[in-house]
This record gives C-alpha cells, structure tokens and sequence, in this order.
C-alpha cells in the first residue's frame, strides 16, 4: 500500500512555447510537432492523432525530454536524454518510458494539450527488456476515490495493450508502427541539455520534476 496522490496533470500550450509540468512550472518547448488527423477527417479537419514535444530539463538524472502524445492509445511516450548516457532503471540502457494517461486535445481554434496521467508506467530497455510500474499506486488510487471504476479499467486496457503489444511484436516501437504511429526522435548529436537546477548550497536538487 503506498500514499494515494490525485492524478498528475499537465499542459502544453503550442502558442506560447510552453509545457506546464505537475508541479505548477512553466517549461520552454524547443520544438512541437503532430501527426495528421486520421484520414477519415480529411485533409485539414479534425483533432491530430498526436503531439511531439522537445524540451531542455533540469533535472538531476537528465537533461532533456522528448514526449509524443497519443490520444487514442491513452499514452504519452517518452525519451529521456539522461546524464550519465544509460538510465537508472534495473536494467541498462533505457529506450521509452510510456505513461499511461488521457489526452485532452484542443478545441478547434485552441492550442492547449492537457494530460492526466493514470499511473501506470511500461520501460523498455536495449535487448528487448522492459518493466511495468506502479499498478499498486493504480489499485491505491481508486480505493481513495482519486479514480473512477471506468478510468481505472481505461488505464489497465491500455497498459494492456502495450505490454501484448510489445511481448507479439518484439518492441513498442513496433507495436507503436502497426498501429500507425511512426515515431520520430532527435539526434542525440544535436541535444543540447540543460545543467541540472542548482540548490541554495550549490549541490544539484534530487527533487523529481
């Protein structure tokens, strides 16, 4: 049993050039990207199927964060550039981190992202290794009434499928492909991190974002 906590929330706002992040900071975004709306909108209507964010981080353990947001799979997959270049996972070498969380799409005319994460982690790591997070934090948080029955069930659907998804077809970037979602990243050559936020003492902050 661990401490339920509400849901984390986040916004990406496409206009102004910033992702607001759980904790209430405002984020500059280096560069925003989507996919096209599903073909059966046509060419110019409707909602696209997801939104790429690339941004410099702070963080102690890493120093810039790429995301793609899904909005039909309930996910948000991202690529942590991390300082010491492997992760701090069980295993070496992480590849993508995938949340489990709904995704707000703007109105017409709006610029504003919004996501509600549902707890429940997938990483994937070199070699074909990957690990499921936090299905007690899940369990914990419908219990304190933090989660709906059927947002609950949302969540372990779609973590669901990704973990099929990967165990039938070897990886999520493949499974992610066969559902129409090719995913691009940037050259780690060409990321710039940011230096890891600095205490009042001058020692790096071990708080996570």
């Amino acid at each position: 049993m661990t401490t339920a906590h509400s849901p984390k929330v986040e916004t990406f706002d496409t206009d102004k050039g910033i992702n607001t992040d759980p904790k209430g900071f405002d984020r500059a975004v280096d560069r925003w990207a989507t996919l096209p709306p599903e073909a059966s909108y046509g060419t110019s209507a409707g909602p696209p199927r997801g939104l790429y964010m690339a941004r410099p981080a702070d963080h102690p353990r890493f120093g810039y964060l790429e995301s793609w947001l899904l909005p039909a799979l309930d996910l948000r997959v991202s690529r942590f550039h991390f300082r010491n270049g492997s992760g701090h996972g069980p295993y070496p070498g992480q590849e993508l981190y995938i949340d489990i969380a709904l995704t707000e799409t703007p109105l017409p005319g709006g610029r504003v992202w919004r996501t509600t994460d549902l707890y429940i982690d997938v990483v994937t790591y070199a070699g074909g290794r990957w690990e499921i997070l936090d299905l007690e934090e899940l369990g914990d948080a419908l219990v304190a009434g933090h989660l709906s029955p059927e947002q609950t069930c949302r969540a372990l659907t779609a973590a669901q499928k990704v973990v099929t998804g990967i165990v039938t077809t070897g990886s999520a970037e493949e499974f992610l492909s066969r559902q129409g979602y090719n995913l691009h990243w940037a050259d780690p050559a060409d990321v710039v991190p940011a230096p890891p936020e600095q205490r009042h003492d001058g020692t790096p902050d071990r708080n996570p974002l």
